[in-house]
């Protein structure tokens, strides 16, 4: 057993350490948030769903191809196709915050939502907190009879889920839109707005709630100064409860791709590369909220979203997948069994997604679908069946094996040696119409011939 006098020792160690790491590092300026590394587990995640429910969730309307969760901002506008709805189902006087009280919230059961946000093999979840009409999902003191605890399903939504996300052991995160559409200070002193309500606010969800990830939005209204991000940043890697494993957004101010610990890709198609973490969110139509004006048409498949997924971990970055819950707090079937699907995609071909990195053929897209990288193992995900073989083009290591990730046999598939670069020849049958996983494992670390690849338009 150890001295007691050396374990008294170790334990005062260890408490200066952490103390030491809790120590102020970082300054309030770009050059220096910009140093902060990344907590890993957002890169080993990959897979998260968002979740937007406010009083816009009460119409759940919106022109095919635009944000329902608007709603409240375009029924203000004299003409608009939301102003000619909600004049003709609502009346002309009915304002948006009489939608409030209707967002009953009686069918909302967090730990339900959690277990479905499991089920689908998410590894984190963003709840929409705050949105840009001001309402907030937890008893915020300074939205008083503007939030979910006191008006509507009067119940604490942030922190029952918050709870029930962490207890399956999947990380929390929030979306915060810094401006509002109509707050009385907003519209009159934006400085007092930043003072007296933006900074309280945030400070107080963040020291109550302890969110791992922060989606900032709302912020093109003022560029970084007026938002004063730099102060806010550094209070919240240096003071904050959640300075060693919160990730933030590029969205603080004029700051889009250049400051954050991730970029935020919306509706951008997967498209970003690894020189930086970033995130593609979406819907699962064309809105982020609820929309009942969507037909099927407007949802993607459950194959076009596992795909968007393995694009999104081919180029080194996450998916966040967004559903919104409707007025009672269930979440529409379709969004359920979408989820579902992208769960038993995952179940069988996970080792492909999370902690992975991106695939080494890039930047150009490959014509049969894309890789990710894990020490000793390519994952080549194709999409579809592209013929007979596929080609891993330049990659010079030696191959050892070869095998579809989904048979647990790992029978071989043969390998043949080409200009190109070495041919898989595949199955007459591949295991999943979506994307189907070959493992191919190799000597050392990949090295590609980029010269024999041939350039391919990026999608």
């Amino acid at each position: 057993m150890m001295p007691k006098a050396l374990l008294t020792a170790c334990f005062v160690g260890l408490v200066a350490t952490v103390a030491a790491a809790s120590a102020a590092k970082y300054e309030p300026n770009w050059e220096s948030l910009d140093k902060r590394p990344m907590p890993a587990w957002f890169d080993e995640a990959r897979f998260g769903v968002f979740i937007c429910w406010g009083p816009y969730c009460v119409p759940s309307w919106a022109p095919k191809g635009q944000y329902a969760e608007w709603y409240g901002n375009h029924m203000r506008k004299a003409g608009s196709p939301t102003a000619q709805f909600h004049e003709r189902v609502y009346g002309k006087d009915f304002k948006y915050e009489q939608f409030a009280p209707m967002m009953k919230g009686e069918l909302f059961n967090p730990d339900e939502w959690a277990d479905l946000f499991q089920k689908s093999g998410a590894k984190y979840v963003v709840l929409a907190a705050n949105y840009h009409d001001g309402f907030c999902l937890w008893p915020s003191p300074y939205a008083k009879g503007w939030n979910a605890a006191d008006t509507g399903p009067k119940r604490d939504v942030l922190g029952e889920l918050s709870e029930s996300v962490r207890k399956r052991n999947l990380m929390m995160g929030i979306y915060y839109s810094l401006y509002e559409w109509y707050h009385p200070l907003w519209l009159s002193d934006r400085q007092r707005y930043v003072t007296e309500h933006f900074h309280p606010q945030f400070k107080d969800v963040v020291t109550r709630y302890k969110p791992a990830l922060i989606f900032a939005d709302g912020e093109w209204e003022a560029d970084d100064k007026l938002w004063r991000s730099e102060e806010l940043l550094a209070w919240l890697f240096n003071e904050s409860p959640v300075q060693g494993e919160v990730v933030v957004n590029d969205r603080w101010g004029k700051s889009r791709g250049k400051h954050g610990s991730f970029y935020e890709s919306e509706y951008g198609g997967g498209n970003m590369g690894p020189a930086h973490p970033w995130q593609e969110d979406r819907g699962m139509g064309r809105s982020y909220g609820y929309n009942r004006n969507e037909s099927i048409n407007e949802y993607d498949s459950a194959a076009t979203m596992i795909r968007m997924l393995t694009k999104c971990a081919g180029g080194g970055g996450n998916y966040l997948l967004c559903i919104g819950p409707a007025a009672d707090g269930a979440i529409p079937v379709i969004m359920q069994e979408r989820l579902l699907q992208i769960g038993e995609w995952l179940k069988v071909n996970g080792d492909a997604i999370y902690g992975s990195k991106a695939g080494p053929f890039g930047p150009r897209r490959l014509p049969w679908g894309v890789c990710t990288y894990k020490p000793g193992r390519i994952f080549v995900i194709l999409h579809g069946r592209p013929g007979g073989t596929v080609t891993l083009p330049g990659l010079t290591n030696k191959v050892t094996a070869t095998y579809l990730l989904a048979d647990k046999d790992k029978k071989p598939l043969a390998l043949v040696k080409g200009p190109a670069g070495p041919s898989i020849a595949l199955p007459e049958r591949l295991p999943d119409e979506a994307a189907s996983v070959i493992v191919v494992e190799i000597e050392g670390e990949p090295v590609v011939e980029k010269s024999r690849i041939s350039p391919q338009p990026v999608k």
